[in-house]
């Protein structure tokens, strides 16, 4: 188990070859245990190679990575069961209930039946969702949905979790509820979240600790306020052209251009 003083997240040299192509290239960072830490990049960069190498979905082709005190390799079990993962596809069943839905993904979790009631109305109530609970999912607007994916990820306690562009798509007001919540995962659970987003507004507002990447490599790791005073300006637009390039929208493919449309359309 992780302690929490030691980092949640480690990798160790992490990469990933399809054939002749580096995805990933030798990654080595290292995420604070109850922080919220920011990938970074353009399209194409890697970062969705790294969250699906870190929750065990893609073996690395090289090195390693401990997740709340799990291998990758050689423990990925125990890598699933310590994290939970908010991915852009729709982890929500419209047909069902708010509470359907928790209890579904309560008993996925192997989440104690004596428990599930308790812990499926904390977690409503968390994400304040506890009026809506009864209603089915498909009549919630886009930061209803997302919220209780949010909260089918924390049922069973997890000490990290993954979130792949957890606002995409939802409007300013949508979008900062969503902000205020991960806050409070963070400083009141003193839960790890790593996130990728390319909403720089998003980055600057929520993360302790920001990583960009360039082409399978890091090419920068610090807080906000650091990489702005390195790149000289206060704006975090400046800073990600400063350091990713200007060249990340020329890299997105047919399919990642597909694949964000869908979301923001689902969650709009």
């Amino acid at each position: 188990m992780n302690e929490r003083n030691d980092p949640a997240i480690i990798t160790e040299s992490l990469s990933k070859a399809y054939g002749k192509t580096l995805a990933v290239d030798r990654l080595s960072i290292e995420v604070p245990a109850g922080s919220i830490f920011g990938l970074l990049g353009p399209n194409g960069a890697g970062k969705s190679t790294v969250i699906k190498m870190l929750t065990t979905l893609l073996p690395p082709s090289g090195g390693n990575a401990v997740v709340a005190g799990h291998s990758i390799t050689g423990d990925p079990v125990g890598v699933r069961r310590s994290m939970g993962y908010v991915s852009q596809m729709l982890s929500a069943d419209g047909a069902l209930t708010g509470y359907e839905n928790l209890l579904l993904f309560a008993r996925i979790y192997g989440v104690p039946a004596k428990e599930r009631k308790r812990r499926i109305m904390e977690a409503l109530d968390f994400m304040g969702l506890s009026e809506v609970a009864g209603k089915v999912v498909g009549s919630y607007s886009g930061g209803m949905i997302r919220r209780l994916e949010i909260a089918q990820t924390i049922l069973h306690h997890p000490s990290v979790v993954f979130l792949d562009e957890p606002t995409i798509g939802l409007d300013p007001v949508a979008r900062r509820h969503v902000w205020e919540k991960l806050k409070e995962l963070r400083d009141s659970y003193r839960t790890t979240i790593f996130l990728t987003t390319h909403d720089m507004e998003e980055a600057d507002e929520l993360c302790d600790l920001i990583a960009i990447m360039q082409s399978g490599r890091m090419a920068v790791t610090g807080a906000p306020q650091e990489l702005k005073r390195l790149a000289g300006s206060d704006s975090m637009d400046e800073v990600f052209i400063h350091f990713a390039g200007e060249t990340g929208e020329k890299t997105a493919t047919y399919g990642e251009i597909v694949q964000t449309r869908r979301t923001a359309q689902r969650l709009g």
